[in-house]
């Protein structure tokens, strides 16, 4: 049996940015309370930056693909807004 590994790289960009230094200071102690890095976070967060526009651009296609879907009548208030 033989497997093949496939290795993806991809570019890193650097960037820099400018920021008071005791929030600097204040990011890095919460990463590190959390077990990751600064740069860590930033990541995570810019690829959900970008997923949420995607999902935005989304939205109109989604919403064609169930115009076939009816509620069957029109629901008051109250029971839109009902807990069971």
């Amino acid at each position: 049996m033989y497997y093949i590994r496939a290795h993806y790289f991809s570019m890193m960009t650097k960037i820099t940015f400018s920021a008071d230094e005791a929030l600097i200071q204040l990011s890095r102690q919460r990463a590190m309370a959390e077990n990751t890095t600064p740069n860590a976070v930033f990541r995570s967060w810019l690829v959900r930056y970008v997923a949420q526009n995607s999902a935005q651009n989304q939205y109109p296609a989604l919403m064609k693909r169930f115009v076939h879907v009816r509620a069957g009548r029109a629901f008051k208030r109250e029971e839109l807004n009902e807990r069971k």
